[in-house]
């Protein structure tokens, strides 16, 4: 796999990769390139420029090489949030995770994807093309990319405490 910065474009040796749009990234294995064309124009309704930059094939990719692209942008700060989408949204939300300062979340319905953004201040949206359908997927990618942290000092406290979870774990 390499990576280009200057485009952010994430590509195996295939040049298959993920989509960015303005200020967000998000990549796609082989099973989530339907849903991935369904929501780049929820995306662009949003005022966001969508790239598309794969995966463009039905041939089976792994889903970690197009989450670790998306996430390193998120955490370096070049992207404010993230959006991967697979079969089921499972594979790429763990991958996610695995990366300190990502908080994925894997969605099936509005309410989550809302209560993810406020309560926890999810930087990352996993879904399932399998799982959700387009329209679905549109009402929770909005409602995702439309909610802000709430800040409350409740939730704030909690998130404090998944990075010092995080910060332990590093240090072994």
């Amino acid at each position: 796999m390499s990576y280009n910065e200057t485009s952010c474009y994430a590509q195996d040796e295939n040049n298959q990769g993920g989509f960015s749009y303005e200020n967000r990234h998000s990549a796609t294995d082989h099973a989530g390139i339907r849903l991935k064309e369904e929501i780049s124009g929820v995306i662009q309704s949003l005022g966001h420029e969508v790239e598309d930059l794969g995966c463009g094939c039905s041939d089976s990719v792994d889903y970690p090489d197009y989450a670790l692209p998306v996430c390193e942008k998120v955490v370096s700060g070049e992207a404010d949030r993230g959006i991967l989408i697979c079969g089921t949204g499972i594979g790429m939300s763990i991958a996610a995770n695995k990366i300190p300062g990502i908080r994925c979340a894997l969605t099936h319905d509005v309410f989550s994807a809302k209560a993810t953004r406020e309560h926890n201040d999810s930087n990352v949206l996993a879904l399932g093309e399998r799982v959700v359908g387009p329209g679905l997927a549109a009402e929770i990618v909005t409602a995702w990319l439309t909610t802000e942290f709430s800040r409350g000092e409740r939730h704030v406290g909690r998130v404090n405490k998944i990075k010092a979870i995080e910060e332990r774990y590093l240090k072994r």
